[in-house]
């Protein structure tokens, strides 16, 4: 099949008014160049980065725990003397250890003040673009977090904020301490349940989208047909839609994207890409890569016009509750 080739990006704005920040129509999720999708390669990783800067890709999204910590290490090497191309965006808040060792969340202003700077360290930096809580601490009020966010902010350590997996209400609490620019969560044609009340808040409020795995942590694509091997967190537990019955089960949706993508002349996860592109100028996803050719592939995507009818065509192909199994294993710290 030809698909649609990269073409240079254009750009779309998350937040509004002082909260107003200008990224690429797609942003790259860096992640997977570290750890969780099998192992890390580093070179793969410098070489992805570079050609998306290249491609107009600058919105480039890292955190704290990837690695852990090496992530931001790892990017903070490729946007070396091309800075001031670049939307940067990282997160605090899911702590780990050096050996790997998940130690909670914490919104304490004390480690919120103290993620930064290591962060900033690692990045290479001055200044983070868009710093987000990575998940809400339910033990420390969000007043407290996104005050201490605020005060990185006066201090010019950080342009502007988001929160990542956080409910409406907390949307809106966080918001009245500060303009949040970017809230950061799933959403993808197998992931819809944030169109009943965080959406619809962040429009309300003029608080931008962040759609991390739109594509279904790669089952959208088509390449996956199996749980994947050992080494691969996907073959865990942890992510029930990649086991047996669920899976199977899923893999008969990816097929419907499949016929229709072919209808476009795109591949599945262009069409699943676009899906998401189209659901309004505030949603900017961003998918994850270590390989140029997917990457490629991703940025392609936005040469792909659906009209109102295919979004519908599609959504309907794909109704929001025939996906099985939960996103994850423990879903408790979500949504708070």
């Amino acid at each position: 099949m030809t698909s649609p080739r990269p073409a240079p990006l254009t750009t779309r704005t998350l937040g509004s008014g002082s909260a107003a920040l200008t990224v690429s129509t797609l942003g790259l999720g860096c992640m997977g160049m570290s750890e969780f999708y099998g192992a890390p390669d580093e070179q793969s990783g410098l070489d992805t980065l570079a050609r998306a800067l290249d491609l107009g890709v600058t919105f480039l999204d890292t955190a704290d725990m990837y690695g852990p910590f090496t992530n931001e290490e790892l990017v903070g090497r490729a946007i070396a003397g091309r800075r001031d191309e670049v939307q940067l965006a990282t997160k605090f808040g899911n702590k780990r250890g050096e050996d790997g060792s998940r130690l909670g969340i914490d919104g304490s202003p004390e480690y919120v003040r103290a993620a930064c700077d290591a962060s900033l360290q690692r990045l290479g930096v001055d200044t983070i673009d868009l710093y987000y809580q990575h998940r809400v601490d339910p033990t420390v009020p969000i007043e407290d977090t996104v005050g201490a966010m605020a005060e990185l902010v006066t201090a010019g350590k950080v342009r502007f904020l988001g929160l990542s997996e956080a409910s409406a209400e907390t949307i809106r609490r966080a918001h009245a301490v500060h303009p949040v620019t970017a809230v950061q969560t799933e959403y993808s044609l197998f992931t819809r349940d944030l169109e009943d009340t965080v959406l619809p808040t962040l429009r309300e409020l003029g608080v931008g989208l962040v759609p991390y795995s739109p594509l279904g942590r790669g089952l959208l694509t088509g390449a996956v047909t199996q749980t994947p091997a050992d080494g691969d967190s996907r073959a865990s537990g942890y992510f029930p839609r990649f086991q047996g019955e669920a899976l199977a089960a899923n893999l008969v949706l990816v097929d419907r994207v499949r016929e229709q993508a072919a209808a476009h002349g795109c591949t599945p996860g262009q069409l699943a890409l676009a899906w998401v592109l189209a659901q309004g100028e505030d949603v900017v996803p961003i998918p994850g890569t270590k390989r140029v050719r997917y990457l490629e592939e991703n940025v392609g995507a936005a040469a792909v016009t659906l009209t109102t009818a295919d979004v519908e065509a599609l959504s309907a192909a794909v109704p929001r509750d025939a996906v099985r199994g939960d996103r994850y294993g423990d879903m408790s710290s979500i949504d708070r």
